[in-house]
């Protein structure tokens, strides 16, 4: 049986920087306008992977938890949010489909193309800090985090592989694969990461709890700019 489901460590993270988490279950295209009308920043989560079809992939066994309705609804999403240049964080999948939504390329497996295996650990380690990451020390991210070398914790086998116009990457794994991405516009607040700041949220980890404050103060923004 199908379920829409968010894992508690999202909305835990939303109210403890001082917002207030709204699950989103798939609408129609037609009604996501209406959707966005009603939220002030989107979250892009984690999840299964996106369907190589829309990004002319190759479909591989090691793939997971493709949901066809799942991807057609964050697709109109993240390219809504994008013309509205509405606050978004990304976390994982969601870097990985908004970069397919706006007409980037994944990597469908990384142990099988790069070889490197430390990207996908569960367990209790998704609380702990086992993976570098090397920050460009001239994006908003650095600033944010107060950091060109962070440690992060990674549950991916998928990434980015050609970005679209308009994001660009601004950190990287020790492999290369990219694990961060801002936008080119200044005017749109986006912050997308391929590490799970929410589960690292829940054990007072610095950096994530001030990427979801960040998040919070952008959303904040926006709805006293509209009204």
């Amino acid at each position: 049986m199908w379920a829409d489901t968010v894992s508690h460590t999202y909305r835990n993270s939303v109210q403890r920087a001082g917002g207030l988490p709204i699950l989103l279950a798939p609408v129609e295209d037609e009604a996501v306008p209406t959707v966005l009308d009603r939220i002030d920043a989107l979250l892009m989560t984690g999840g299964g992977d996106v369907d190589p079809d829309l990004y002319d992939g190759t479909r591989l066994k090691e793939m997971y938890g493709i949901d066809p309705s799942r991807d057609r609804f964050e697709l109109t999403l993240a390219r809504e949010a994008h013309r509205r240049k509405m606050p978004v964080l990304a976390i994982c999948r969601g870097i990985q489909i908004l970069n397919v939504a706006l007409g980037g390329s994944l990597i469908e497996d990384i142990p099988k193309e790069i070889g490197s295996d430390f990207h996908s650990k569960i367990g209790q380690e998704v609380y702990e800090t086992f993976q570098n990451v090397s920050i460009d020390g001239s994006c908003g991210l650095a600033a944010l985090v107060g950091a060109t070398e962070l440690g992060v914790n990674s549950i991916h086998h998928q990434a980015l592989r050609r970005v679209a116009d308009g994001i660009h990457p601004v950190a990287w794994a020790d492999d290369g694969v990219i694990e961060a991405i801002e936008a080119d516009d200044p005017e749109w607040p986006l912050i997308g990461v391929q590490w799970h700041p929410e589960y690292l949220s829940e054990v007072a980890d610095d950096p994530s709890r001030r990427i979801f404050a960040a998040f919070i103060a952008n959303a904040t923004r926006a709805r006293v700019a509209t009204t």
